[in-house]
């Protein structure tokens, strides 16, 4: 047994999670689920766990009790020196939470870019709060284990660890994992944003963090972390073939010996419809009647008419992009109201998406509830109220909506790609198994296809009633996923100890 695995065993592995969001905080995405979730679950495996990550305006609105701990931060920044603030809240009454502050850069309404596009100075913004962390963790005397870092907003971590910091006794033992949740956004600057970085000049090349002669926050975590997960098996395939890779698979592939696959899990103290405080009437396995009121009172919620609770009534909560195959669905959405069908809407996104939504809403207001927002008291009612969910993505690194939908007896159709593959399984009517529909195709017709089978057997109740029970039947706690994530640290030790 190694010395290390020994004092594991008799001190907390300390665990510094810098992300750029985090339930209840901020979210954009199924990033701040993980955030907000999977500490929680690490600390009964034996983890002392920080978060860091920005003071946002959406944190301050929050109206979750947070502090300012009356202390700055000196962080440098190309050639200046910048004053960040420190604030802490809670996650789940004892799991501290800091938040970096500037509002220069983070008071703003939305966290990375607007509906017309990125935030001009996001290099500046992320490198600022990437220095910070690195910084308030000597600050507060907090000598991380590992550094659990996400996304390309926090790439930079293992780059500075490799050099500037190289020779730092404070973080001589430091490990990490670099978590990818959506390669598609990398972090792509002009190369003359390096310099902001102050990292030496020979880590900006075609091995380190230059792409095609700009810089790559996103492949700096790839090349330089000592792990490296993404969020679900099948889409740590996936990440590796041209296809998906979005022009780094070649370097994946190069270290597809310290990538891994951890599907995300569920926290299901929050999405469980037997306890969910936002429904009208909680329901179960044993007794899924709550889940027709909660259809009503959606519908009621939405303005539409009751006559829609004896149709399928189809959901969606999403970022409105490409990626989450909005495209497909615009391709058929006037055939889609031509069933005798129920729709709603929450989300928010690019604005060609805002327009068409505003538009089906008033071609189809009888069928059709659209909410351009983020509203977390609404995606329950959704979740719950729906009869089926949509997700048709032209990938899909893990997809927690289909999780959750399955826990509320809401039938998924999805298509079979990343994390949407890995926890959706085609129904069989002649076996009675399977949770949901899959198409394979990234095609519309076969997309259109499917709804209308899922339509079919909402119409035959021994058959829906089985689909419904398989659904809620289905187990994704993070309890397996935080045990993953904890042999995942210790490799990242071990492959770290191994350069020492």
């Amino acid at each position: 047994m190694l010395c290390h695995e020994v004092s594991m065993m008799t001190q907390p592995l300390r665990v510094l999670f810098a992300t750029p969001e985090a339930v209840p905080f901020a979210k954009t995405g199924g990033l701040a689920d993980v955030a907000g979730a999977l500490p929680k679950f690490l600390r009964p495996l034996g983890c002392e766990v920080i978060l860091v990550m920005p003071y946002y305006r959406m944190v301050k609105q929050s109206g979750l009790p947070i502090q300012y701990l009356g202390e700055s931060l000196e962080v440098p920044l190309r050639d200046e020196t910048l004053r960040a603030e420190v604030y802490q809240g809670k996650l789940d009454k004892d799991i501290p939470v800091y938040f970096i502050g500037r509002d220069e850069f983070f008071d703003r309404e939305y966290l990375y870019s607007t509906p017309k596009g990125d935030y001009f100075d996001n290099a500046e913004r992320f490198i600022f709060f990437t220095r910070a962390v690195l910084h308030f963790a000597r600050h507060i005397q907090f000598s991380p284990d590992v550094i659990h870092h996400h996304e390309w907003q926090t790439g930079l971590i293992p780059a500075y660890l490799r050099s500037i910091y190289s020779n730092d006794p404070f973080f001589a033992s430091t490990a990490t994992l670099f978590t990818i949740h959506n390669i598609a956004y990398q972090g792509l600057f002009k190369k003359e944003k390096l310099s902001l970085t102050s990292l030496p000049l020979e880590m900006y090349n075609p091995e380190g963090i230059e792409f095609w002669e700009r810089i790559n926050l996103m492949k700096a975590g790839i090349v330089y972390a000592d792990a490296i997960n993404t969020v679900s098996q099948r889409y740590s395939e996936e990440v590796q073939s041209p296809e998906y890779g979005y022009g780094l698979e070649g370097i994946l592939r190069k270290r597809r010996d310290d990538l891994y696959g951890i599907l995300n899990g569920v926290d299901y103290q929050d999405w469980d419809p037997s306890h969910d405080s936002h429904l009208l009437a909680r329901y179960d396995l044993k007794d899924p009647s709550g889940k027709w009121e909660c259809k009503k009172d959606l519908l009621k919620e939405f303005g539409l008419p009751p006559s829609l609770e004896k149709v399928p009534l189809f959901g969606m909560i999403s970022r409105l992009a490409d990626q989450k195959g909005f495209d497909l669905l615009a391709e058929i959405i006037d055939q889609f109201f031509t069933l005798d069908i129920g729709f709603v809407l929450l989300g928010t996104g690019e604005q060609k998406y805002h327009d068409l939504f505003m538009q089906v809403v008033k071609k189809y207001p009888q069928k059709a509830g659209i909410r351009i927002a983020y509203d977390d008291r609404l995606a329950h009612k959704i979740e719950a109220g729906a009869d089926l969910f949509l997700m048709p993505s032209k990938y899909e690194p893990c997809g927690l909506n289909q999780i959750y939908s399955l826990k509320y007896g809401t039938i998924p159709v999805v298509r079979a790609t990343g994390g949407l593959d890995d926890t959706i399984t085609h129904y069989d009517p002649a076996k009675g198994t399977g949770n949901g529909f899959k198409f394979t195709r990234y095609d519309a017709k076969d997309f259109l296809t499917q709804i209308k089978a899922a339509i079919s057997f909402y119409a035959q109740p021994e058959h829906w009633t089985k689909l419904i029970r398989n659904a809620m039947a289905s187990d994704f706690s993070w309890d397996r996923s935080a045990e993953a994530y904890l042999q995942l640290y210790r490799k990242a030790i071990e492959k770290k100890r191994g350069k020492l």
